[in-house]
């Protein structure tokens, strides 16, 4: 799919890692490091704008190695742009430990999934179809 994009950071275009890798990695377009101590919350440029093709949405997620390593994430994972949107993408970091965090220019902050998306027209009915699993959820299949 070919996706229009005004790169304004001082770094790459964002790009596949590897030839099956489903997220691009987004760069943090600072001049200064950010230190984000513990459980702060900051809202971080990364210079890229986009227009997405109708039916597909970018999902911005955290970084796995982020995460486990320093228990930093994507606050509203996955974060979602839309198709319509023609702002700079951000992406919300927060520290979710106990040591403060220092975000450097052109660090590799999160990664961002384009996906198709279905859109729903609402068929309203006064009752559902019964299922073998009915209403159980959070925990009712097993531990």
């Amino acid at each position: 799919m070919k996706v229009k994009i005004v790169n304004k950071s001082a770094y790459p275009t964002p790009s596949y890692a590897t030839e099956k890798s489903a997220g691009m990695d987004l760069k943090a377009d600072i001049t200064e490091p950010i230190t984000l101590g513990p459980l702060e919350r900051a809202m971080v440029p990364t210079g890229i704008y986009m227009a997405l093709p109708d039916g597909t949405e970018a999902q911005v997620r955290p970084r796995s190695g982020l995460a486990a390593k320093f228990g930093i994430s994507v606050l509203n994972a996955p974060g979602t742009i839309d198709a319509d949107y023609r702002g700079e993408v951000k992406v919300i970091l927060v520290n979710l430990s106990n040591e403060p965090f220092v975000v450097n220019p052109g660090e590799r902050i999160a990664q961002m999934v384009i996906a198709r998306y279905e859109t729903v027209e609402w068929d309203e009915v006064e009752v559902l179809d019964e299922t073998e699993r009915g209403a159980g959820g959070f925990g009712s299949t097993g531990r």
